[in-house]
C-alpha cells in the first residue's frame, strides 16, 4: 500500500516539476499548409541548391531497403521552430511514396536541436520537429503504424560547435528506416 501512495506521490510531484518548468512556446499547434503550388527553389543549411534537397547514396545495402534513392533523409529546420520548410517538401512526398507503396516498411523520424535551451525544453523541440514530419507523412497517406517520432533534443549534435553553421546543422529531423 505505502508503495502505491508512494508512486502515486511521486508521480504528481514529477507531473508539477514538469508543468513549472514549460515554456510559453505554443509547441502543439503545427500550421499545416496547401503545399500543390510550385515551390521557389531555396538553399539549406547544408548549402545544397535547388529544392534544398541533397543526395544520398546508399553504399553496401539494397537501396530498397534503405528507402528511395537520392532524397535526403535529413529535414532543417529554423531556430526555435517546427514547421517543416517548403524545399524539403519534395524529399517529405518522395518518403510519403515510398512508405505508402511499401506498407511493410517502418521509418524512425528523429527530432534533433542546436545547444541552445534548457534540455526538457530541447526535448519538446525535437519531439515536436519529428512529430511535425510525421503528421507531414500522414497528410500524403502514410499510416501512423509505420512510422515512430522520437526526440533526443542536444544529445546527439550532427556537428560540433557554437557558431551558426554548426548549430543550423543539429536543427533537424532524422528519417531512419528499419
Amino acid at each position: 500500500m505505502k508503495r502505491i501512495v508512494y508512486s502515486i506521490i511521486s508521480s504528481l510531484v514529477l507531473a508539477a516539476t514538469l508543468t513549472a518548468c514549460g515554456s510559453g512556446v505554443k509547441l502543439n499547434d503545427v500550421p499545416v499548409e496547401d503545399r500543390t503550388g510550385q515551390v521557389q527553389p531555396q538553399g539549406d543549411p547544408a548549402g545544397n541548391t535547388g529544392r534544398g534537397v541533397p543526395t544520398v547514396q546508399v553504399e553496401g545495402t539494397d537501396a530498397s531497403l534503405a528507402g528511395p534513392t537520392n532524397v535526403t533523409k535529413i529535414i532543417y529546420f529554423d531556430f526555435d521552430s517546427y514547421v517543416v520548410k517548403p524545399e524539403f517538401q519534395g524529399a517529405i512526398e518522395a518518403h510519403a511514396k515510398y512508405l505508402t507503396a511499401n506498407k511493410a516498411r517502418k521509418m524512425a523520424i528523429e527530432g534533433h536541436t542546436d545547444e541552445r535551451g534548457g534540455r526538457e525544453y530541447n526535448l519538446a523541440l525535437g519531439q515536436k520537429r519529428a512529430e511535425a514530419v510525421r503528421r507531414a507523412l500522414g497528410l500524403l497517406g502514410v499510416s501512423d503504424a509505420q512510422v515512430e517520432a522520437v526526440s533526443f533534443g542536444k544529445e546527439k549534435p550532427a556537428v560540433t560547435g557554437s557558431d551558426e553553421e554548426a548549430m543550423a546543422k543539429n536543427r533537424r529531423a532524422e528519417l531512419n528506416y528499419r
